[in-house]
């Protein structure tokens, strides 16, 4: 079947592309990129007014199947990430039973291919069960299709396992994924230890319980030339390792979450918002700065939503009690457009970047362009549409978000992969 967009802005850095022209779209690829393009059969769609990009992949998702589907499922997840406009996600391992293996990584594929909404990446987990004590069948899983590796969710507190985990995904050139997290400087620490953690009561989460395993991975990069990625960074401190890294030429890249960049522990009241409990934690207005200072430079890599929905009963309970994690894949988009591309902090070519172009490369899955030949995942944006975040306003099953009631501007409208419409004039297409 062909497809013609019509009079939409096309932007994409990657083929020095910014101008309203037409798109046709043929057999799951684009066709042809010109002006005044027609087609003989097929559907045409004036697109006047909005903003066509490669479309958008998010790294970082918990779609909890299999063993957590009260929480989110496949198919809810996939809709939720097509609802937000992504073309693409990279699930993470921690489910149960745990994808640590080739027949984990095959279950989720098959019901992606079957139920998705969206591409689906799979990252397996780095350590059998996520217990960071022996190497998970590494091998098996890329013959089977995982991209990258990780135990999100847990810090790999062995540095021997770590270096482990990292020579034999060299020999693969995988990415290692790295959630950060010092489990005996943490504890049980539930916010940003500081002011705020006085203030409410709460047992502290320094930074350093980041920051710590950010220095000992980069080390570790460096001894085996494993790619490392840094997942969902939080503070300044280990952003500029991160920086310094990259200057030595080290295979690091890292991700930061709108959650990280927008919000911070101010913005946990004497009301104890459940959503607002994450984990890394919210930390000082400083550390946010630094993130949105390390988006604008080119420091962070990707944004990410690191998409954590869970049930209404898990989080309607105490703080302490309540698991971490928030919902992102339906605002994260409206998030970047209000607060940095309106804002002419960043301009679409960087957003296109860090939601587009460099998580694919994270996980070293193939380029999409807007041009000719190449796969047609395409992101439709309207950059004027106003909006305000609602409960009622997600298709995901979870509510858990800490950004309900935030008037927002910009939304995806129309997500098309491998050249067939996910989403169009913001509903999902079944």
């Amino acid at each position: 079947m062909a497809l013609l967009l019509k009079n939409v802005r096309a932007i994409d850095p990657q083929v020095a592309l910014d101008e309203v022209c037409d798109i046709v779209i043929r057999d799951g690829k684009i066709a042809e990129v010109g002006q005044n393009l027609s087609i003989e059969k097929g559907e045409t769609r004036d697109m006047g007014g909005k903003i066509a990009v490669p479309g958008l992949v998010d790294v970082h998702v918990h779609l909890r199947e299999p063993g957590f589907e009260q929480k989110e499922d496949i198919a809810s997840g996939t809709r939720a990430a097509a609802h937000g406009g992504f073309t693409a996600v990279c699930c993470m391992a921690n489910t149960n039973p745990v994808i640590d293996n080739a027949l984990g990584v095959e279950y989720i594929l098959a019901r992606a291919a079957a139920v998705g909404k969206c591409r689906v990446h799979v990252a397996g987990a780095a350590t059998q069960g996520l217990k960071g004590e022996i190497i998970s069948e590494m091998g098996d899983m890329v013959a089977h299709g995982a991209v990258a590796f990780t135990d999100d969710g847990r810090g790999i507190q062995g540095a021997g396992m770590m270096r482990r985990v990292m020579d034999y995904a060299s020999q693969f050139d995988r990415v290692v994924m790295a959630h950060e997290q010092d489990d005996d400087l943490v504890g049980e620490g539930q916010v940003n230890e500081g002011v705020v953690s006085t203030r409410l009561g709460m047992l502290g989460w320094p930074a350093e319980g980041e920051e710590i395993q950010i220095a000992r991975d980069i080390a570790l990069s460096r001894l085996t030339g494993c790619p490392l990625h840094v997942q969902h960074i939080s503070t300044a401190r280990g952003l500029e390792m991160i920086r310094a890294a990259k200057a030595e030429g080290l295979k690091v890249t890292c991700e930061a979450t709108p959650h990280h960049l927008f919000l911070n522990e101010d913005a946990i009241g004497d009301d104890y918002n459940t959503s607002l409990k994450v984990n890394p934690p919210l930390r000082t207005q400083e550390d946010s700065d630094a993130l949105l200072a390390g988006v604008i430079d080119g420091t962070i890599d990707c944004i990410v939503t690191d998409h954590a929905p869970h049930t209404a009963w898990e989080k309607d309970r105490e703080f302490e009690l309540s698991p971490f994690g928030m919902i992102g894949l339906e605002t994260s988009l409206s998030l970047v457009m209000t607060q940095m591309v309106h804002t002419g902090l960043i301009d679409y070519n960087r957003l296109v970047e860090v939601m587009a172009i460099n998580p694919r490369k994270v996980l070293r899955v193939e380029e999409v362009k807007l041009q000719a030949g190449s796969i047609a995942d395409i992101t439709i944006i309207d950059p004027d549409l106003e909006w305000t975040v609602t409960a009622d306003s997600f298709v995901s099953k979870a509510k858990n978000s800490g950004f309900i009631g935030a008037d927002l501007k910009g939304r995806a409208t129309d997500v098309y992969v491998g050249g067939y419409a996910t989403m169009q004039d913001g509903q999902i297409v079944e």
